[in-house]
């Protein structure tokens, strides 16, 4: 191991006991309950739903896949930012009704949503089944992504499958510890060198590889003009159609993502909620520089094998050690903080709603033991997403990229749901196989996107036409409860 790989791997070691250590004293003195794990109780604040939050759009793929992406396609990568901050202004009316719905019934996932709103265990089991397919590819996905990065930042002297065990270790340790309270205080140290990082390369890399960011943008224009203009240097796939769909598609669906969702129930109370959906865009401003990056590496190193590696080829052929191992323990820990919260979730539906009992086991010693069911559904699912990334690494690859389209089919029963009275048990159900049908179908054809259409968004109108044409078709249960979330003063629960 050469002395620049010492310097970086001691670095990580240090900071990786720094986060074990933060994500595990931030549960102290808790209560041991089921929402004191998967939701912290509903008792964060602004500042910490927002950091966690920003978990969602600051993952190991803001480091590999967003620069990748760049290096890769060009323009078409500027649909992360548009969902994102579109998604935001969405939930600054809908986060509020949801954390007040799950509030007033004592929710803690969507799968508790779908059950209670339809009074059908059954679909709630189903919501969570899904939930858990189109959750654990991301899972193997971070703790992949985490391997990349360590690989990257140690000059190659730490081995891409001990980088990935020791994601798993770090998640675990703090989460089995304190669950989502754990992430949000990692989050901290994880947003801190995230943000201290990017800024730091949006100034270095223009200078130090160009005279600036004026000559980089007139090189792309000059030599790269296919880069910058629909549909990008992808071929031909990803054209304004599908740009303009997949910002539809996301936009809906983070709404009801379970991490997001997840999110939205730590919070205090709604005021918390709308502030983060107004500061979090400025957030998402970020992520033009490792795009910015992504287009840099085209010029500096432009026959990369692996276009993920872009922004960190950049790094370590420029910075001394100790920058890099800052810059690579940012990368790493936006792999695990979103790992830990997946894990929560995945744990929350399993502990909760498929083995526990659901909402009629939701009290006394029972809520006991859906935590100590859902510890243990986390721990294994870690343990099979571990497995896959060690002997299966390409296995869900492709899975994961069904994974916003296959969660967006949920809307109906976790979202229309609450404001559309009229919606059936039989409908939902009807329209999520419908919907879930199409998106496995064009992808196993290979014809997404459909006519340049996102396909999850062409799935999604038949599922909401199928979902009302069979709602109003049978009668409606009397078990179904239509009312609609509405405002009022914070519940502590």
């Amino acid at each position: 191991m050469t002395g620049r790989a010492v310097v970086a791997v001691s670095l990580f070691a240090v900071a990786m006991f720094a986060a074990v250590v933060i994500g595990v004293l931030s549960g102290r003195g808790r209560e041991r309950s089921i929402s004191e794990w998967s939701i912290s109780g509903r008792g964060l604040g602004t500042l910490f739903v927002l950091l966690l939050m920003a978990g969602e759009s600051y993952t190991s793929f803001s480091f590999l896949g967003a620069a990748g992406w760049s290096y890769r396609y060009g323009v078409p990568i500027f649909y992360l930012i548009a969902y994102l901050s579109t998604g935001l202004v969405a939930a600054y009316f809908l986060a509020p009704l949801i954390w007040t719905y799950c509030a007033r019934h004592r929710l803690m996932s969507i799968a508790d949503i779908a059950e209670h709103r339809f009074g059908s265990r059954p679909l709630g089991f189903a919501v969570a089944v899904i939930c858990t397919v189109f959750l654990v590819p991301y899972v193997q996905l971070q703790i992949q992504g985490m391997g990349v990065v360590v690989h990257a930042m140690s000059y190659d002297a730490v081995d891409l499958k001990v980088a990935a065990v020791v994601s798993f270790v770090v998640a675990e340790a703090f989460v089995l510890a304190s669950g989502l309270r754990g992430s949000a205080w990692v989050s901290v140290l994880k947003d801190g060198l995230a943000v201290l990082s990017i800024v730091f390369l949006a100034v270095y890399v223009p200078w130090h590889y160009f005279d600036g960011p004026g000559e980089l943008l007139n090189r792309l224009v000059a030599e790269k003009p296919q880069w910058l203009t629909f549909p990008g240097a992808g071929g031909g796939t990803f054209g304004s159609a599908w740009f303009v769909s997949t910002i539809v598609l996301n936009a809906v669906t983070i709404g009801i993502f379970p991490t997001t969702v997840a999110g939205y129930l730590s919070a205090a109370n709604p005021t918390a909620l709308r502030r983060n959906s107004m500061l979090l865009p400025w957030y998402q401003l970020l992520l033009v520089i490792p795009m910015a990056i992504g287009a840099a590496a085209l010029f500096v190193v432009p026959h990369l094998s692996n276009p993920d590696l872009a922004l960190y080829s950049l790094v370590t052929d420029s910075l001394p050690s100790p920058v890099v191992a800052v810059i690579g323990i940012a990368g790493a820990l936006s792999a695990i903080v979103p790992m830990s919260v997946f894990l929560v979730s995945i744990g929350t539906l399993w502990g909760r709603t498929i083995l526990g009992g659901g909402l009629r086991g939701g009290r006394g010693a029972s809520a006991d033991r859906q935590r100590g069911l859902a510890q243990l559904v986390c721990f294994v699912v870690g343990a099979v997403a571990l497995g896959g990334a060690l002997l299966y690494p390409e296995a869900l690859v492709n899975l994961s990229v069904l994974s916003y389209e296959g969660m967006a089919q949920l809307v109906p029963a976790v979202l229309l749901g609450l404001y559309w009275r009229r919606l059936t048990t039989p409908g939902v159900a009807a329209g999520l196989f419908a919907g879930t049908a199409i998106v496995l179908i064009l992808h196993a054809l290979g014809r997404d996107p459909l006519f340049g259409l996102n396909g999850g968004l062409i799935a999604l109108a038949a599922n909401i036409v199928v979902a009302a044409t069979v709602s109003y078709a049978l009668p409606r249960s009397g078990h179904e409860k239509g009312e609609r979330p509405r405002e009022h003063s914070p519940i502590r629960l």
